[in-house]
């Protein structure tokens, strides 16, 4: 059953073959607003916004409706879907790329429907700077805005995504691509030169060690949830960025509080999202279970 779309995420969907020290799977369903959506959907009424070819399994779209995600703003055209293949070494922190084809997603050009258009949340998962703009000039008047980012980007593409920045309400990156971007050495001077170019929260994303938001009101240190394996740590930060957004978006409001609240669901979501590859460990998920990894992280945050 579909519901009220509260939030829009925009981003990439591919089809991936992953290995890891746990397996390797060939074929896969992946991409940023894939994991977003899955992971936001048990929050709020989640729209996609991507693309996929013609060649794109029926399979992975039954999949999408399992967890309710709006589907009008999937466009499916002529041609082969986007697909990424990589390795991840032993400690799973780095994974090296093997080959990327970007098919259909070369020329994406993302569109809004009427009802994604008026949604108060809006998620800008990894995709080209211009192409969030794009999504940024058909958005009427979000109530909140985050954007996602990477070294290509900063790389290439510097000055339309300092625009994005000046635009979006949250900016998320990793911490490297937080120093990378300001030229500071340190996490904190980065973060505080990146308001400066216009967001009210900036959230830094360190893997297994959790994020950590500075805004006007201070500092948050949300710890990632420890889970006893990992089998793919692919689209955990996707995942983390859908929890937060998610869960805003069913608060309604944003807030220090409601903000550093969702981070929590973020790194819960993020932990599920390890445990299994693609979107596998999601799809066996049920809602209690999300609340109580939620319970736990926070005891295990709290001194009393």
């Amino acid at each position: 059953m579909k519901h009220k779309v509260s939030l829009a995420v925009v981003g990439s969907i591919g089809i991936d073959t992953v290995e890891t020290p746990a397996a390797r799977r060939p074929d896969i369903l992946g991409g940023s607003v894939s994991f977003a959506c899955a992971a936001s959907s048990f929050f709020t009424g989640t729209g996609m916004v991507g693309v996929v070819g013609t060649d794109f399994p029926a399979k992975f779209m039954g999949a999408f409706r399992r967890f309710a995600i709006d589907l009008d703003g999937l466009q499916k055209v002529e041609g082969k879907t986007f697909r990424w293949s990589g390795v991840y070494e032993k400690n799973m922190n780095v994974r090296r790329t093997l080959s990327t084809d970007l098919n259909v997603f070369a020329s994406f050009a993302p569109v809004l429907p009427p009802h994604y258009a008026r949604s108060p949340f809006v998620f800008l998962a990894n995709i080209a700077p211009a192409l969030q703009l794009h999504v940024l000039d058909q958005a009427k008047r979000p109530k909140f805005v985050a954007a996602d980012t990477m070294d290509l980007w900063i790389n290439t593409t510097p000055k339309d995504l300092r625009k994005v920045i000046a635009r979006v309400d949250m900016l998320l990156l990793n911490d490297s691509e937080a120093c990378h971007l300001t030229g500071r050495a340190h996490l904190l001077d980065a973060a505080r030169r990146l308001m400066c170019m216009g967001p009210e929260y900036v959230v830094i994303k360190k893997g297994e060690h959790g994020s950590m938001l500075v805004s006007k009101k201070g500092i948050f240190l949300a710890p990632a949830y420890p889970v006893d394996s990992v089998a793919d740590p692919t689209g955990a930060g996707d995942s983390f960025a859908g929890g937060l957004m998610g869960w805003l978006a069913k608060a309604g409001r944003v807030d220090e509080k409601t903000v550093r609240t969702a981070m929590l669901y973020g790194s819960v979501m993020g932990s599920f999202c390890v445990e299994a590859f693609s979107l596998d460990r999601f799809l066996r998920l049920k809602r209690p279970e999300v609340e109580r990894r939620f319970k736990n992280l926070l005891g295990m945050t709290s001194v009393s």
